[in-house]
């Protein structure tokens, strides 16, 4: 389950667009960070994705990605002309197909890698979702079937795009916020919609004098929607972005993005053992909710300077700290790929180190680095402000120390976390236990 968050100005204190997503997959599926340079490419040439293979393009653009370790495609991502896509599984009374075809991370991949402004992704996705439909197994240790929505933006423009099937529903964003969660979300005031599903809904009898029909109304599964909350969460979003209409920043976002919900706000004991449903920063646990936040992006987004981009990495935002990568500097090295079982070497896992350790005793763990952790991201912020207005070597000086005191910052956290003396609450202790023995995290 996921979360997926824009602002535009004016409603941002940037000027441009301000976006975040946390991906939320099983606890061991790790999500790799990678950078995809520009390529050429032998037009129509066999393009292999997740499950089927498609015609590849003459040309396709750098992007930033943030890749579930077993997919072709990415959760969430940016490319070199400041777009940024973020997607969404929802749930729908049209089943979602089993049959494999594109699947909704496919989809973000290739309207980074063909469009170059968030109306072009846009088309890219429509147009390869009409042609190819969608379906296929999601899940990672267990089967997961859904339709999918996104969040596609750049500097100045946002869209939301809702599918079911090939049907889709596109809302282009007023008003300069937006959120979108695990369900579907378009009303009656869609600004377009897909042949199809037009004429469907002509021949039920959906459509008003108007031709309008209310898309989230007649398709949404509520009984799914219950286990999931998306329109909670959906709804808790958009309130948290509200609260900073005109003060978000990249910063601002991070801390939405932290959120525990009303529960945790005045709860200085608060452990993610006692969470009833589901909130944007995601921790998994027994029963039912065996997903959480795997990995985050936060994206500043201007026309007056170059993209400035914020990932983790790492599983937990509340526990990480969010690193820049800018479009013309390098990545900085972080390991090798991650998989779904145990690699201290790589970045996902060795952040799992603190972030399992920290169940035992949350509310403390999580009060002693907080401070340093928001300090951090402060200085960070400041010190990219002043490396792209020099432009040059700057920026890359700065990414490094960067990445270089993230790194510093969170092998201290490890170490205190290792000495927590509290524990976990039973149920929620040996759901974790089994699968850090499925990942040999037990033995890490």
């Amino acid at each position: 389950m996921c979360d997926t968050l824009v602002g535009l100005a004016p409603a941002t204190a940037t000027g441009g667009a301000i976006f975040g997503k946390n991906s939320d997959r099983e606890r061991n599926e790790a999500q790799g960070l990678e950078f995809s340079p520009r390529a050429r490419h032998a037009a129509g040439a066999p393009l292999q994705l997740t499950y089927v293979a498609i015609p590849q393009v003459a040309q396709t653009h750098a992007c930033l990605l943030s890749r579930p370790f077993w997919m072709w495609g990415a959760e969430m991502g940016a490319n070199e002309h400041g777009v940024v896509i973020g997607n969404e599984a929802v749930f729908a009374k049209v089943p979602a197909a089993r049959r494999r075809s594109l699947i909704g991370m496919d989809l973000v991949r290739l309207g980074l890698e063909r469009g170059a402004t968030a109306a072009e992704a846009l088309e890219v996705m429509i147009a390869l979702l009409e042609r190819h439909g969608q379906g296929g197994d999601c899940g990672h240790l267990a089967r997961f079937y859904y339709h999918n929505s996104f969040i596609v933006a750049d500097a100045g423009h946002a869209f939301v795009l809702e599918t079911v099937g090939r049907w889709w529903a596109v809302e282009q964003v007023a008003g300069g916020l937006r959120a979108l969660s695990n369900a579907l979300s378009i009303g009656p005031r869609a600004d377009r919609v897909s042949g199809a599903l037009a004429a469907h809904a002509a021949a039920e009898g959906w459509t008003d004098g108007d031709g309008r029909f209310d898309f989230a109304g007649r398709l949404l599964d509520e009984e799914r929607d219950a286990i999931s909350r998306g329109r909670l969460r959906c709804a808790r979003g958009q309130a948290l972005l509200q609260r900073r209409r005109g003060t978000l920043d990249a910063l601002g976002m991070m801390a939405i993005l932290r959120d525990h919900g009303e529960a945790a706000e005045n709860d200085p004991d608060w452990h993610p053992a006692h969470t009833v449903g589901r909130t944007l920063c995601m921790h998994a646990a027994e029963g039912p909710r065996r997903s959480q936040s795997v990995g985050s992006l936060v994206s500043d987004i201007r026309r007056t300077r170059p993209a400035l981009h914020w990932v983790t990495g790492t599983s937990a935002p509340c526990l990480s700290l969010f690193k820049p990568f800018v479009f013309g500097a390098a990545l900085p090295a972080h390991g090798p790929p991650p998989s779904d079982r145990y690699d201290g070497e790589t970045l996902w896992w060795r952040h799992e180190q603190l972030h399992r350790a920290a169940y035992a005793d949350f509310a403390a763990c999580l009060a002693e680095l907080a401070p340093e952790r928001d300090r951090l991201e402060a200085a960070f912020a400041a010190r990219m402000d002043e490396a792209l207005a020099k432009g040059g070597r700057a920026v890359q000086t700065a990414v490094d120390v960067c990445w270089a005191e993230a790194e510093a910052a969170e092998t201290r956290w490890r170490a205190a976390a290792q000495h927590a003396t509290g524990k976990a609450p039973a149920p929620f202790a040996r759901s974790w236990a089994r699968l850090n023995q499925v990942a040999g995290f037990d033995k890490g």
